[in-house]
């Protein structure tokens, strides 16, 4: 799997893979072969979605047993309209799943997340990273559903977005929440770098088209669930 890393920036650990390319799921490339979280696993399960999208695309994701650790990795591409929709839904007690997602925007992007909670104690983070592209245009949602009698969740769907000056860019979170969760957090930033940082990069030589590959690798980099 070390292809992952050099290909699409995506670190493999001890796991069972479920892995996804170009939208379409891979057996031959998965140990779980059947793609389904149907069993209690002693290793946790890492979901990898990657390559270029176009059109609509569905991933569902269903953790229905307790006590198992499953972590979610994305990067794509799209140079075509496209509509990723992940619709993930937790119903094992004890159970969390932790995402990170890059979109790496050059057309237009609708996005859409839901994370439904079903039963207590169970965890969905996830970390959304958009790379909006000169002439783009991103739509941005997530949901973070928690139902009545599932007690004792924690949530936390937040957006980061690096942004070309001839892009735009809709975040749209929201939270529909029936029982009083451990955590529920929501955030949306669009980051941009500090005059002392590209300073310091021009300082070491470094043009402005390297400078903004540096600054687009760093962006890529910073992620803090894992």
């Amino acid at each position: 799997m070390s292809y992952m890393w050099e290909n699409f920036n995506i670190k493999p650990f001890p796991a069972e893979t479920i892995v996804y390319r170009d939208g379409v799921f891979c057996p031959d490339l998965s140990t779980i072969e059947n793609g389904k979280i149907d069993k209690n696993y002693d290793l946790p399960i890492h979901i990898i979605y990657v390559g270029e999208i176009d059109g609509e695309k569905k991933l569902n994701i269903d953790v229905n047993i307790p006590n198992q650790n499953v972590f979610l990795s994305v990067n794509i591409k799209n140079k075509k309209p496209a509509f990723l929709n992940i619709f993930i839904k937790n119903t094992g007690k004890n159970s969390e799943i932790r995402g990170h997602i890059m979109l790496d925007n050059y057309n237009n992007l609708t996005y859409e997340c839901i994370a439904h909670h079903m039963s207590e104690n169970t965890g969905i983070l996830l970390q959304n990273k958009l790379i909006a592209n000169r002439g783009s245009y991103s739509k941005l949602s997530g949901t973070a559903i928690i139902n009545k009698g599932c007690e004792n969740c924690i949530s936390d769907i937040n957006f980061a977005a690096v942004a070309d000056k001839d892009s735009k860019i809709e975040f749209m979170p929201a939270q529909r929440i029936s029982s009083v969760p451990d955590r529920a957090d929501h955030g949306a930033a669009i980051y941009t770098p500090k005059p002392i940082q590209i300073e310091y990069l021009r300082n070491a030589g470094l043009g402005t088209i390297e400078i903004n590959d540096v600054l687009r690798a760093a962006f890529m980099n910073d992620f803090s669930l894992f």
